[in-house]
């Protein structure tokens, strides 16, 4: 069988390994391909994002990301003719008592160390201004971010690899990965796939929740787990505005948005016992996410919930619960963008940079991210967990 080659084999073509594609290739790299599962890029864990953008972290690393990637994301028209859809509507985190608000102002002053002024504490008057359509009852206070908000997935996969093409990327879609080759010095020398071997100078791991399945396959362990995010719909309706700021409850998780007409509700659940990849929807689930939208959100009681419209997604979880970049310790051309944790969509515009720095410099310059190591597991050194948020 011929062989092919590629200077750099980009696995998994969602947002993260669009970012890394578009940002090699302005970086100058040549022969990069990046090889998609399904049939056509941003189909897997990306089309399921909700599309929330937020700075509002406890960490500093992961504050330091969403302002790196909210800077490529007001620049990103310019850079690739793309839309990615960025709109400042806000996040407002609601508090119900003095321990959870006492979180968000620990938070806060990460935030506002790490530059993010505009992040500000209101009391509950304010919360209810905010967003009028909550009820009163067991909000103490809350954390809102005016230029937290929504961004459009889907538009960014399509304006980086857009822009890559033009500059010699290419994408092959309905491809997996059956075999990793490594050779001298522990390299991985070539990729065995469903469309042929490839003879590769590097390769990246951006396969979202299947990373580390990938990784294995190169005897690279790679502490990445799946977990269900679940997504109940309206039915198409206006009684919220569409530019509502994403509302979280902080006691439990629960939140909500308005996307394209309809109200998107959620709340964190585990996965499915057993099922690690599962992606059905528990109707169960979907009884308890609606009452608690009814109880909190009266206004909802209005509209009815479109069970049919409801959908899951994988989060690619990281024992930390923060990215994992960087080159994988034991092979030093296979390169790891895993483990966002949940931020994968919103951080794909700084973590495809910094990458690319890594991949084409052998370190990051535009931020330090030496908290993002992959060895910092095998080292005892994880990053603190956010709490909250």
């Amino acid at each position: 069988m011929t062989v092919r080659a590629a200077s750099v084999a980009i696995v998994g073509g969602g947002v993260i390994g669009a970012s890394v594609a578009y940002h090699l290739a302005r970086r100058g790299w040549r022969d990069v391909v990046v090889l998609e599962r399904e049939p056509a890029p941003g189909q897997g864990s990306t089309a399921r994002a909700t599309g929330g953008f937020r700075a509002q972290y406890g960490t500093a690393t992961n504050v330091r990301l969403s302002l790196l990637a909210r800077e490529r994301l007001l620049a990103f028209h310019d850079e690739t003719g793309g839309d990615a859809g960025y709109d400042p509507c806000g996040y407002l985190w609601l508090a119900a008592d003095e321990s959870e608000l006492a979180q968000l102002r620990e938070g806060q002053a990460v935030q506002h160390a790490e530059g993010l002024a505009e992040a500000a504490m209101v009391d509950a008057s304010g919360a209810l201004e905010l967003n009028p359509a909550l009820a009163p009852d067991g909000i103490a206070g809350a954390a809102f971010c005016p230029t937290d908000g929504y961004i459009r997935p889907s538009g960014i996969v399509r304006g980086y690899l857009a822009a890559a093409k033009r500059m010699g990327v290419r994408t092959e879609c309905g491809v997996t990965v059956t075999g990793i080759e490594r050779g001298a010095g522990g390299a991985i020398a070539t990729l065995l796939t469903s469309a042929g071997p490839i003879s590769v100078g590097a390769v990246v791991n951006a396969a979202g929740a299947w990373a580390g399945d990938l990784a294995r396959r190169a005897d690279v362990e790679l502490p990445v787990e799946p977990l269900r995010r679940q997504v109940a719909v309206t039915a198409p309706c206006d009684l919220l505005p569409e530019r509502m700021p994403m509302t979280l409850f902080c006691r439990d998780g629960f939140h909500l948005r308005v996307r394209d007409g309809r109200v998107l509700l959620l709340q964190p659940t585990p996965g499915a016992p057993g099922r690690p990849f599962a992606c059905d929807v528990e109707p169960a689930w979907v009884d308890d996410v609606v009452a608690r939208a009814h109880a909190r959100v009266p206004v909802l009681r209005r509209t009815t919930v479109d069970r049919s419209g409801a959908w899951a997604g994988l989060y690619e979880m990281s024992p930390d619960k923060h990215a994992i970049l960087g080159a994988a310790p034991g092979c030093p051309n296979f390169f790891l963008a895993n483990g966002s944790s949940g931020h994968g969509v919103m951080h794909a515009p700084a973590l495809g940079l910094l990458l690319a720095e890594i991949m084409s410099d052998g370190a990051a310059t535009t931020l330090d991210v030496r908290a993002l190591r992959p060895e910092r597991f095998a080292e005892g050194d994880l990053n603190p967990s956010s709490g909250l948020l």
